[in-house]
């Protein structure tokens, strides 16, 4: 069996070598015109529009405006014309094929003790199929983080955009927010029985988070004072020892990975991204963000809907997946379709999941099955541009059709969120991408298939 596997591995090893993609044109001069453009999110909407790019960033949104000399103008009319979606959450470049474990970098073992601060970088692969299948589609941006680690803590995530040829390239922001697992299966997994078998729960699992966040918690300069004059003489000066002594000769202990991101999280630079779904877990989260004060978002949640005022009061993001409306355990019993419009009406900021990393173009077709189920049309587009332009840290050049924001720009054939509609034009940091992918390549390769002569079908 193993060597049939191993077989199987190299054909699709080498078919997948023949097929890397970066098929990208430069940066260039560029006006879309007489299409249908959405500016902010999904509102801002003009008619006729005029959209230059330069250099890389949009110099321009107006309605009916004229074309300088010098730039090739793209024909939109009749078109629609938005920002170019984003997937709040997906292992994009961390994996080639699900089933086969070994070219995977987006689950980390037991090996690995210091995961807080684990940096997706270094195994982001640009070349990644999965990505041309994505961008092709109108998603131009992405999260891309790990899945699992030994313990709750699941390291850093960062912002990529769906074009270039090296990890630097890609990247828009690293280590972007720290990811926490407080699930009905990481409680279950933070303690393992002799037996190997789970045997954690949540009360063992948030003593042992509050044991962490307490240790990186920041001292209050009383507390700092109060341990200095622990050993002070008659006179108020403070006296010397054996032990002080040694202790100046000491050098002060290096600070891990791990304890740098916590300490970018205390003093608000970065988020905690919570995987959480049960409500009475969500309270738990708001408790601790209250407690601690440092931001705070939450992906999964399929509960949310059920505390959206409180997480509207916190000012509490969600990432959510609008088709996850059926439980599979127990802390997913209130599942519904309606989470997002539910969360959207009490105030509570929303972005989008794929269903997974392999089909993570389809986060658009979940937008529009979160319009069938009560969002607004409009939130649902703010849902793939604005919001997690923000709830990321990015919306100084991204989120919104602005002079002097990056020109990610997809021109549709139709409204982006309906089934049939598809791009007829994608730019990247105003580079228009070829709309290839290996998975085009493989259709076109297949679609007519020469027969031998006097074959009969």
């Amino acid at each position: 069996m193993r060597k049939i596997n191993s077989l199987s591995a190299a054909a699709a090893i080498l078919a997948l070598a023949s097929t890397a993609l970066t098929s990208v044109v430069l940066a260039e001069d560029v006006a879309v015109t007489g299409g249908t453009a959405f500016t902010n999110g999904g509102s801002g909407r003009i008619e006729n529009a005029t959209i230059l790019m330069s250099d890389g960033v949009i110099v321009s949104v107006t309605a009916g405006g004229d074309v300088p000399s010098g730039y090739r103008t793209v024909d939109a009319k009749g078109k629609w014309v938005t920002v170019g979606f984003m997937a709040s959450g997906s292992t994009l470049g961390l994996s080639e094929v699900g089933s086969w474990a070994d070219n995977s970098d987006a689950s980390i073992g037991s090996m690995t003790k210091d995961t807080i601060g684990l940096d997706v970088s270094y195994g982001l692969n640009p070349f990644n199929t999965v990505i041309a299948n994505t961008r092709i589609e109108g998603v131009t941006r992405a999260v891309t983080q790990f899945t699992r680690t030994s313990n709750n803590w699941v390291g850093t995530g960062a912002v990529i955009q769906l074009e270039g040829t090296t990890a630097d390239d890609m990247i828009i922001r690293n280590k972007a927010f720290i990811r926490l697992n407080v699930d009905e299966g990481a409680a279950a997994r933070f303690e393992t029985r002799p037996s190997g078998r789970d045997s954690g729960s949540r009360s063992s699992m948030w003593a042992g988070i509050y044991k962490k966040l307490d240790a990186a918690k920041p001292k209050d300069e009383d507390e700092d004072d109060k341990s200095e004059d622990k050993s002070v003489g008659k006179d108020g000066e403070k006296a010397d020892s054996k032990d002080d002594k040694k202790a100046d000769k000491k050098k002060p202990k290096e600070k891990s990975e791990g304890d740098k991101m916590l300490e970018a999280l205390f003093a608000g630079k970065v988020t905690l991204q919570v995987r959480v779904h049960r409500s009475t877990d969500i309270k738990q989260v708001i408790a601790m963000q209250k407690k601690y004060g440092f931001k705070v978002m939450l992906t999964g949640a399929r509960e949310a809907w059920m505390v959206a005022d409180e997480l509207s009061k916190a000012g509490i993001a969600v990432l959510l997946n609008p088709l996850d409306n059926l439980p599979s355990r127990f802390d997913m019993l209130a599942s519904t379709g309606q989470n997002a419009a539910r969360l959207q009406a009490a105030g509570v900021k929303i972005a989008f999941l794929p269903p997974d990393t392999y089909q993570t173009r389809l986060v658009v077709q979940n937008a529009g099955n979160a319009v069938a189920m009560g969002l607004s049309w409009e939130a649902a587009i703010d849902a793939l541009t604005i919001n997690p332009a923000q709830i990321f840290g990015v919306s100084d050049h991204y989120g919104t059709m602005t002079a002097g924001m990056t020109a990610d720009i997809v021109v549709w054939d139709g409204d982006p969120l309906e089934v049939m509609t598809s791009p007829d034009a994608v730019f990247i940091g105003g580079a228009q991408i070829e709309l290839v992918s290996r998975q085009t390549l493989l259709r076109d390769r297949y679609k007519e298939i020469p027969r031998a002569p006097g074959f009969k079908k």
